[in-house]
């Protein structure tokens, strides 16, 4: 490319319209840039907010690099200079674009997400179906983005001479040395299995409510390789992924979030069973937590001093149920220590010539 000469008839020197042209490039960039967000921010009073805002949190900001790096990229067909030095600034662009397009992407499926997860609120009373969808978006998101930065690393790699065979190995890693990585890395690949299983088939979901290694608690993350557990407690219990598949645990709303609650109190064999059914109804009747299915009072045991009497009751979901049961529990103790106090289980002494025999300790009730 020929000098351009200035106003005044002198060539301008190859670096500066070098700098010119890049500058130039970068800016019209950074402008764009800004164009477009503006253009983003007015038709968000026109469409729907939710959407535009998830997308210019997301990608306002890889943009803002994608474009200048784009337009300097082009602006370098026009630039004077020695082969080397081109080849090397046209390789650190192309790395740069790669690097860009990469984050871009994953900013794209966290728009995505945002999406699903907006049209799909676990905030409901009945979140089966959103449970299940969250499970495998969020299991899908991690698997995807981590093939992104495979293919990237691959990418970038490739572009370097020395490191080609080692691009190329990530991009075509099969035959035998998938093998030996199979064998040196079974316990990981069996995790990544168990996660598709997990994500398609669904033995658990996030927000599912379990019963794992005798901890109560919420499945609050699943990733590719372990599950987080939230416990009762704010503890966290953290599992490998593999648990799930191999091991056998108890999943509260695998089906549905509805729940039955028991409580169970032994009282002597003198007290009376319809009184109690009808405190139960009224308990009952009164609480917002009872959904109104099951209500129900049953002898469901005798020993040799008491009975084992069950109160069942249902509730919209786990959380509820053991409120609902501590509530129970307390008013029918109250109930019963008010109205039957001799119901209580009690020890009976027998009285004959030669004195006394107790049969047991005493029983003192809360």
């Amino acid at each position: 490319m020929e000098l351009i000469d200035d106003f005044f008839g002198h060539p301008i020197p190859e670096w500066i319209q070098n700098f010119i042209l890049a500058g130039s490039a970068i800016t019209i960039g950074l402008i764009l840039k800004f164009i477009i967000l503006k253009a983003f921010k007015f038709f968000s009073r026109y469409w729907a907010s939710f959407q535009i805002r998830s997308i210019i949190r997301h990608l306002s900001y890889p943009a803002g690099f994608f474009i200048p790096l784009l337009l300097l990229n082009i602006s370098m067909g026009f630039m004077v200079m020695n082969t080397g030095l081109r080849a090397q600034l046209s390789r650190l662009l192309e790395i740069s674009l790669t690097v860009c397009v990469a984050v871009i992407l994953i900013r794209i499926i966290k728009v995505f997400e945002d999406h699903f997860y907006h049209k799909y609120d676990l905030s409901k009373e009945d979140n089966l179906k959103e449970r299940k969808i969250r499970t495998q978006l969020q299991f899908i998101r991690k698997f995807v983005v981590s093939l992104i930065v495979l293919i990237t690393i691959a990418l970038v790699l490739l572009s370097f001479e020395s490191m080609r065979k080692i691009g190329t190995g990530l991009l075509t890693g099969v035959g035998v040395g998938g093998i030996i990585i199979g064998f040196a890395a079974q316990k990981s690949l069996g995790n990544l299995l168990a996660g598709f299983q997990i994500a398609f088939t669904q033995p658990i979901r996030i927000d599912d409510v379990v019963i794992v290694e005798g901890e109560w608690g919420r499945v609050e993350e699943i990733t590719l390789t372990y599950v987080v557990v939230n416990i009762w407690d704010q503890r966290r219990l953290i599992l490998p992924i593999t648990y799930f598949i191999e091991k056998p645990f108890q999943n509260w709303t695998r089906v549905s979030a509805q729940l039955l609650g028991t409580v169970f109190l032994y009282l002597d064999y003198t007290v009376p069973i319809p009184p109690l059914r009808e405190e139960l109804t009224r308990l009952l009747t009164a609480h917002p937590l009872w959904d109104k299915r099951v209500n129900v009072v049953q002898v469901t045991d005798n020993k040799e001093l008491n009975i084992e009497i069950r109160f069942l009751m249902s509730a919209r979901n786990s959380s509820q149920a053991f409120d609902l049961r501590c509530h129970v529990r307390e008013e029918m103790i109250a109930f019963i220590k008010a109205n039957y106090p001799d119901s209580f289980p009690k020890t009976r002494l027998e009285f004959n010539g030669e004195g006394a025999r107790q049969d047991s300790p005493p029983f003192i009730p809360e």
